[in-house]
């Protein structure tokens, strides 16, 4: 953008075939991360030229619009007869940067479970400030230009493409990390391999489901067939620590099926822990009601008992 003060008064050049927003007035932008770009660009940029550009957004006078890692190009149909060209640029990361990114992603179950299924959960946020590599561009990470002469920051041509931009995440949230220098494809890739690294090394760490300590039948030779504890003392004893809920899917090797492009096992291994705390809640209560039981007097106990139907009338 060049020349100062220069502001065009006449209308933009209508054009056939541009890359109109569905939103037909109000905000752009439906899904979260979509907003997220939205507001922060709202927040920094000048709000008479964002209306313009929301303007050229929704009659279609963006041209075309390309991605790639740390930039995008577009062209935008002003007033005068030659396209203007618009560049936005931010900061891609490198390798080591998305490889650290990536294992931090793949080390929660859920933000794994779900970029697997094409959510992107809202939490991705926090996973990437925690590693240093903010998400979402900011105003100096934003380096903008257009080659009209308007002076403003940006020009409508500039916000035009952004909210095109905010509308083409909304239908794909990848590409958002695709802007930042990691393709889809990668990213998935990287997420499967990291997360099956960190499920083999698990179960390496625990032990065996077999693995059971017992005594050797040659030593208990002299005491086996006394008999074993009275069913007092069996009730007083503590019960041994119950193993992980999911101990069965780390047992076995897990099946080569998938459900939305996520691993069977990810989806189960929720479930299988959700069912394990109803069970420790069900146990809990059982254990209440027999103490109660045990409180009352025999008569009003054996009652407790018995389930009372309807009276029959002679």
């Amino acid at each position: 953008m060049s020349g100062k003060g220069w502001f065009d008064s006449s209308g933009p050049i209508r054009v056939e075939g541009g890359m109109r927003v569905r939103s037909r007035r109000g905000s752009i932008g439906e899904r979260w991360w979509s907003r997220r770009f939205i507001d922060i660009l709202e927040r920094v940029c000048d709000s008479g030229r964002l209306g313009r550009g929301r303007s050229y957004a929704r009659s279609g006078q963006v041209l075309d619009l390309e991605l790639e890692p740390g930039r995008v190009a577009a062209r935008v149909q002003g007033s005068r007869r030659s396209p203007y060209r618009v560049g936005i640029e931010i900061t891609a990361y490198d390798a080591d940067q998305w490889r650290t990114l990536a294992g931090a992603l793949a080390a929660q179950a859920l933000h794994r479970a779900k970029l697997l299924a094409g959510e992107m959960p809202p939490e991705i946020e926090d996973v990437f400030r925690g590693c240093g590599l903010p998400l979402f561009p900011d105003q100096r990470d934003l380096d903008m230009n257009c080659s009209c002469p308007d002076w403003g920051f940006p020009c409508k041509h500039l916000s035009a493409v952004l909210y095109v931009l905010a509308e083409a995440f909304d239908d794909d949230p990848f590409l958002v990390l695709a802007w930042r220098g990691m393709a889809r494809d990668a990213l998935l890739d990287a997420l499967r391999q990291t997360g099956g690294d960190t499920a083999a090394e698990d179960r390496a760490a625990r032990p065996g489901p077999l693995d059971v300590t017992d005594v050797p039948f040659a030593d208990r030779l002299a005491d086996f067939y006394e008999p074993g504890a009275s069913p007092a003392r069996l009730r007083d004893r503590t019960a041994p620590r119950a193993g992980p809920p999911d101990l069965l899917l780390l047992a076995l090797e897990p099946p080569p099926l998938t459900a939305r492009r996520v691993p069977i096992v990810d989806l189960l291994r929720p479930a299988y822990r959700a069912l394990a705390q109803d069970g420790d809640t069900l146990a809990e209560n059982g254990d209440t009601l027999a103490e109660e039981r045990e409180t009352l007097p025999k008569d009003d106990a054996s009652l407790a008992g018995k389930r009372r139907g309807p009276r029959r009338e002679r």
